[in-house]
């Protein structure tokens, strides 16, 4: 083959493999350089070395492990000072309570019995919390508690502390208090209080669950397997329960009937509790001017234990310890207070519309109750005792209606007005957000979500 036949060939076959356009051809090169690059790199890469041909060499080395003796010397170097937290127990007495915390400074114990801020730990309840830090010598550095005094003042947090000139000082100051609504719920076994001890709740808000239902229900005469579920706050300070407050909604099952009651502050300022179409669960009168007590005498004929004589109970006698509180069973005037006859220590409590009430054999009255003086339902008047033609302690109380005795037990009275329709829009809100909580606490409702939560 001629010279000239030989790059003929090349040249054909170069246009095969990179193109005939110049930019073709420039793609085919570049493509072809990243071939050769890329064999090349497979070519020289070097294997891993295999671990078991590497070196293995031991090294021993002794450490200087720290003096003990300076770690003590240095522990005892510095100042320690402990905090302790415990509670007010029945009983206690400033000194014990201090001692139990660790703490053994009679300067300390000395200025809280003086100074008029400090004092107050003297009155604390049971059950109150008191935190305190102290050096090693058990000298007081500061003391902190809060202090509610009732649900409608503000919580505050009392200190002691000692100043760095070493003398003490009391401060007292309005605590910020975490509102958190909780609920709960609980079965009837034996008694209200019992049930609600089991559930954890507290003694302030059974009484309300009481006050919220006593018109419906007798809580006298409570049947094993009733339940109820509650919604109330509570208040918290640094994680630590403060108080207890309002109960904002109940429902309670008694013997097969269900009452439920939600807390509503109507446009006007007051407050009160309604049913879940907005009526007041506020009954004209109260059951039972005793929150927990048994009927002794009825109203009826009965022969009387001191005369002897065959003649009509014109009351109801309610069986109670002495000192019981007695409680108007609803909004009134004093109309007399004060000892009469055979009733004893006696107060009379004039209503609206020719009603009047009449409490006997009180132990002592009230702060506050006189005549003329305003009273409302519920409001502590005096105290159960044996004064009068008494044979032991228990509170007679009458029924009248135009000064003629009728049986408290039986008499029908009204019922207090609904919600005005304003506030109907608000209410079934308030009543909806409650009734969507009350189906959370239903026990088939508890075992679904169980259920779910074990999936």
């Amino acid at each position: 083959m001629r010279p000239t036949d030989k790059l003929l060939r090349v040249a054909t076959g170069s246009r095969l493999l990179f193109g005939s356009s110049r930019v073709s051809r420039v793609v085919s090169v570049t493509a072809f350089f990243f071939a050769v690059c890329a064999v090349g790199a497979t070519a020289v890469a070097p294997l891993a070395p295999d671990a078991a041909d590497l070196p293995v060499k031991k090294i021993t080395q002794v450490l200087a492990l720290p003096s003990l003796d300076e770690q003590i010397a240095a522990i005892a170097a510095v100042e320690h000072q402990y905090v302790r937290e415990d509670v007010v127990r029945r009983g206690d007495t400033l000194s014990g309570l201090l001692l139990r915390l660790g703490v053994d400074d009679q300067d300390a114990d000395k200025f809280i019995k003086s100074d008029p801020v400090a004092r107050t730990l003297l009155q604390l309840r049971a059950d109150k919390t008191i935190r305190v830090k102290t050096n090693e010598d058990g000298d007081l550095e500061w003391l902190q508690t809060t202090v509610s005094d009732g649900p409608d003042k503000p919580a505050r947090n009392l200190e002691v502390k000692r100043n760095a000139d070493g003398h003490f000082s009391a401060s007292d100051s309005t605590a910020q208090l975490e509102r958190r609504i909780e609920m709960a719920s609980g079965n009837i076994r034996s008694s209200l209080f019992a049930a609600t001890d089991e559930a954890h709740i507290s003694d302030a808000i059974s009484s309300q669950i009481v006050s919220m239902f006593e018109t419906n229900i007798d809580f006298r005469r409570l049947q094993r397997g009733d339940q109820f579920n509650v919604v109330y706050e509570s208040f918290w300070q640094n994680g630590q329960l403060i108080r207890t407050g309002r109960v904002l909604a109940g429902e309670f099952k008694n013997a097969g009937k269900t009452f439920q009651s939600v807390w509503f502050d109507e446009a006007g300022g007051q407050g009160g509790y309604y049913t879940f179409d907005g009526k007041s669960l506020k009954k004209a009168f109260l059951k039972s001017p005793l929150e927990f007590t048994r009927v002794s005498s009825g109203f009826s004929m009965r022969v009387h234990p001191i005369s002897g004589q065959w003649k009509q109970h014109k009351g109801v006698d309610f069986a109670a310890v002495s000192g019981t509180p007695i409680r108007a069973t609803a909004d009134g005037v004093i109309d007399s207070v004060g000892p009469s006859g055979g009733y004893g220590n006696l107060v009379v409590v004039r209503h609206h519309s020719n009603y009047t009430t009449a409490y006997a054999h009180m132990s002592r009255f009230a702060a506050g109750i006189r005549k003329g003086s305003r009273v409302s339902q519920g409001e502590v008047i005096g105290y159960v005792g044996s004064t009068g033609w008494s044979t032991g302690p228990h509170l007679h109380y009458e029924f009248r209606v135009n000064n003629e005795p009728r049986d408290p037990m039986s008499v029908i009275v009204p019922d207090a007005p609904p919600l005005a329709g304003a506030d109907m829009p608000r209410f079934k809100t308030v009543a909806g957000d409650m009734q969507h909580r009350f189906n959370l606490l239903r026990p088939e409702r508890m075992a679904e979500t169980m259920k779910l939560a074990s999936r």
